[in-house]
């Protein structure tokens, strides 16, 4: 058993899901995306048992394509938190009655094999189709499923379509180019491929530009928070919790060993941008009464300070963003999740309608809360190491840098902290709010104790990712003495 039957699970549950018929479709995708996660895990087992668990096989002989998957500690991590969230997504989506409920499923399957195979491929033009394919599903899951006006909501998600598209065609243009000087699209060739620093400065902000916009980074973010606020709930997990780590994944793989001069060249402008985003998602934050965007512009804050730490350049930022990925993912699902369990009880994502909710639903509050607490990086939850050592990082490069993407910490603690006072305190409110349900209380208990478990033991991650990051790191730094 090698890697690519990750991704046969997932192609096979997507079709399965969609013919099952709309009845049994929520427990098939359920049970696929399960078995997915089994069977990361076991990959997992043997990788670290000795196996050889990858595969290399020519595809197309001109031009030469491999179908390349490779297993180490940094793919199968990416790919353990795919194959982990997307059982979560189905399972939260199950209170919900959708139309065309096969169709919707398939696709969140769909999307998790397309997620999976760009954190496994190794080729650098299989990659890329990998990354364009993860759009078509989360196109029509926000266009088809989502909420609001049915015309803004058109708008919101053909304007991510085209910034996304476009700013991928200039990464193909950099793989087609560097195929020409290596005659391969195989990574390991490209680290090593014969390029002059000025061509590796357009190569570096080809794939930067591809990157920045699925981030997003200021000011290639203007289509993320319409987007997390029209698509539904799954749609906006599956952008939030999995599709932004494709591009922070892409960074530490593609482009800072194919381009480390130029990584280095301009690493404090663009740690620079990263940070300016920190800032400027949390004044954004600060000021909004839709939930769903407010937590859209704190992802943005966080997500840039992640970013930061993998242009330092540095083991410590690499790891530190690294973990913050798992981390982020993890937490922003369940908050997600949070409002959206808000939402179906409501029926508005306007704070200033919500409160009172504690009276009602102690438990709901008392998880709600946890998930704050870790999305501010309380030191014990999972969110605190990956901070912890970005910002660590930062100080190793500037002290000056550190303190000002600090603010996140102090920023993020005002207005989520803020928000939960509005959303949940107060006195009791008109509206009814039910207590969680079965199916919602396991859904944030595993969420939480993800949160907690590597909050107080992220050994095993920081163990497992770090030697395929010291390798990476002698390509970063091959140029670089």
């Amino acid at each position: 058993m090698d890697v690519s039957f990750i991704l046969i699970v997932l192609l096979f549950g997507a079709g399965a899901t969609y013919f099952v018929g709309d009845k049994w479709a929520s427990k098939a995708a359920l049970i696929f995306s399960l078995a997915a996660f089994a069977a990361t895990v076991y990959i997992t087992y043997l990788f670290t048992a000795g196996e050889n668990v990858s595969t290399l096989k020519l595809w197309i002989k001109s031009p030469r394509i491999f179908l390349a998957f490779r297993a180490d500690g940094l793919s199968l991590l990416l790919t353990l938190l795919t194959t982990a969230l997307t059982p979560v997504i189905v399972f939260t989506s199950f209170g919900n009655l959708f139309p065309k409920t096969r169709a919707f499923y398939a696709l969140i399957l769909f999307m998790a094999f397309a997620m999976a195979g760009t954190f496994l491929a190794v080729d650098g033009l299989l990659y890329y189709i990998f990354w364009e394919l993860s759009l078509i599903p989360i196109y029509f899951i926000a266009l088809l499923w989502g909420s609001g006006n049915a015309e803004e909501r058109k708008k919101a998600v053909v304007k991510f379509f085209i910034y996304t598209f476009a700013g991928s065609l200039f990464m193909l243009v950099a793989f087609i180019f560097l195929y020409q000087r290596t005659q391969s699209f195989l990574n390991f060739h490209l680290y090593n491929a014969m390029i002059t620093p000025q061509e590796q400065t357009w190569i570096f902000f080809a794939f930067f530009l591809a990157y920045a916009i699925k981030i997003p980074i200021i000011p290639f973010h203007t289509w993320q928070a319409n987007v997390y606020q029209k698509a539904p709930a799954a749609g906006t997990m599956l952008l939030s919790g999995i599709m932004l780590k494709m591009a922070l994944y892409s960074i530490i793989r593609w482009q800072l060993p194919i381009a480390p001069i130029a990584a280095v060249q301009y690493k404090y402008i663009i740690v620079g941008l990263c940070i300016a985003g920190v800032i400027y998602g949390s004044v954004l934050a600060l000021k909004q009464n839709n939930l769903k965007k407010l937590l859209a512009y704190s992802s943005l804050a966080h997500v840039g300070l992640i970013a930061a730490g993998n242009y330092t350049l540095t083991l410590d930022g690499l790891r530190g963003a690294v973990i913050q990925m798992l981390a982020h993912g993890v937490v922003v699902v369940g908050l997600f999740f949070a409002a959206e369990v808000i939402e179906r009880r409501f029926g508005t994502q306007q704070i200033d309608e919500m409160g009172g909710i504690r009276i009602q639903s102690p438990k709901f509050t008392s998880m709600f809360m946890i998930l704050v607490l870790a999305s501010v990086a309380l030191p014990g939850t999972f969110n605190f190491i990956g901070e912890f050592e970005l910002l660590y990082s930062l100080a190793q490069i500037n002290i000056w840098i550190a303190v000002i993407g600090g603010t996140t910490i102090i920023l993020g603690a005002f207005y989520m902290l803020r928000m939960f006072q509005q959303v949940m305190l107060g006195e009791k409110n008109v509206k009814a709010f039910t207590d969680v349900t079965f199916n919602e209380g396991l859904a944030f208990v595993l969420i939480i104790g993800a949160l907690l478990f590597f909050g107080l033991y992220p050994k095993p991650i920081a163990d497992f990712v770090t030697p395929e990051l010291e390798k990476i790191l002698v390509y970063i730094n091959r140029f670089n003495k």
